[in-house]
């Protein structure tokens, strides 16, 4: 990891604006850094790597002690499930060989998760604080998407200069795949396609800023080149169209489960497996997350408890970056490989909270007017186009922001709706 000056004017300005900004100005700092830093901008502390967006969390944390700011309301069961999977993250880590070294991965882990969340949980008090907190993620998407199209015309990631990965861009099958400041193609896509709800849910207030959003987002999912995120935005499509029948979700979900299970009895192979058959862009490596999960169930023993050191020998193939790894491109599954079942299982629990949190606002707050519950609703869409898009895809980058700024924002309207 390293600093150049670019990165410490960049961080120095960021850092200033997260002190004294508004509170419900607060996140664009933390937005910026997740999208126009790259994680290889950072320093070292002994074991602990600190990138800017880390940096960025560490200055909000000052703030929060130095203003005396707190969460709106009072600690929640999705808070409390948070900190109950923050915790086993860390105790997870002591049944592992080198119990020290995953320790310090489990706190990154954990700092990140949680610095996001809670510090958005402090900053965005309100639908109102959330509705502000989709105009900046649209209005920070757009020179973003700008910046990503050029480099899918060019080939050339401007991104590059500040390090960590080639200025030639990848190519598959004859196609630039851009990624921007982004780890991956896939994860430059997936957050255009994650973000594609909210702007979508700013129709009718901010039209303006919606329709912006909207071209960002779907910019982004074009120049990354991938299926994965197309098949996201499909998702959104799926989860805002359902809206109309917000009122029959009980009788979905039913017909969701019952359909799979009528899949599995009919396929040869397990349901899941139709993962297998999807390829938008003729290079899509689509089989392999359906041969992951295969891997995972027959290697169960070796993982289920608190997680493992070792994937390599569950796919017959490699990857460059580890000797002793397979590549879990499956953010369930990967959970699993740092914590076990327990940490996968309360993930799940954390993002099925979030579902019920979305429902319960809904129910309860009838009364608020008709583009206000449908914000709502896009928040949840939100939501499983996360969970949908875990499938096939770990954020191992900045990306994790949206996730958790995802379930920071359903939490405190969930709240602040009510209040």
């Amino acid at each position: 990891m390293n600093v150049n000056s670019t990165t410490i004017v960049f961080l120095i300005v960021n850092a200033v604006a997260l002190l004294t900004l508004p509170r419900r100005w607060a996140p664009l700092p933390l937005l910026v850094g997740a999208c126009y830093m790259t994680l290889d901008q950072g320093i070292e502390l002994g074991s602990f790597h600190f990138p800017v967006i880390r940096m960025l969390l560490a200055v909000g944390l000052v703030r929060v002690i130095i203003r005396g700011e707190r969460l709106v309301g009072r600690m929640n069961s999705l808070d409390w499930l948070m900190m109950v999977w923050a915790a086993w993250g860390l105790i997870s880590s002591l049944f592992h060989t080198d119990a020290s070294g995953v320790l310090v991965n489990h706190l990154g882990l954990v700092y990140n998760a949680c610095g996001i969340y809670f510090l958005l949980r402090i900053f965005c008090q309100s639908l109102d604080d959330m509705v502000m907190l989709c105009r900046i993620t649209a209005i920070l998407l757009i020179p973003l998407s700008i910046m990503i199209l050029i480099e899918k015309m060019t080939g050339h990631n401007i991104f590059s200069e500040l390090g960590g990965f080639s200025a030639i861009s990848e190519i598959r099958d004859g196609r630039i795949r851009a990624q921007g400041p982004f780890a991956h193609s896939i994860l430059a896509g997936t957050v255009g396609a994650v973000c594609l709800p909210l702007m979508i849910g700013l129709w009718q207030q901010h039209r303006k800023t919606a329709v912006a959003g909207i071209l960002a987002c779907f910019s982004m999912i074009f120049a990354s080149g991938s299926s994965g995120p197309i098949m996201s935005a499909l998702a959104v499509i799926g989860a805002l169209f359902m809206w109309r029948y917000r009122h029959r979700m009980r009788i979905v979900r039913w017909l969701a489960v019952l359909g799979y299970i009528g899949l599995d009895l009919v396929m040869k192979a397990p349901a899941y497996y139709l993962i297998a058959r999807i390829d938008l862009t003729g290079s899509s490596t689509s089989w392999h997350r359906a041969f992951l999960i295969d891997a995972a169930l027959d290697h169960l023993s070796e993982w289920w408890l608190a997680g493992t050191d070792y994937t390599r020998h569950w796919i017959p193939y490699g990857v460059p970056w580890s000797k002793d790894h397979a590549d879990i491109t499956n953010q369930y599954l990967s959970m699993g490989v740092l914590g076990g079942l327990p940490l996968m299982l309360l993930f799940i629990a954390v993002l099925a909270k979030g579902f019920s949190f979305v429902g319960q606002t809904l129910r309860q707050s009838s009364d608020l007017p008709p583009n206000s519950l449908f914000m709502i609703w896009a928040l949840g869409a939100m939501l499983f186009v996360h969970a949908v898009t875990f499938i096939s895809v770990s954020y191992f980058d900045q990306s994790f922001v949206f996730i958790y700024l995802t379930l920071a924002a359903i939490s405190s309207v969930r709240y602040g709706a009510l209040s």
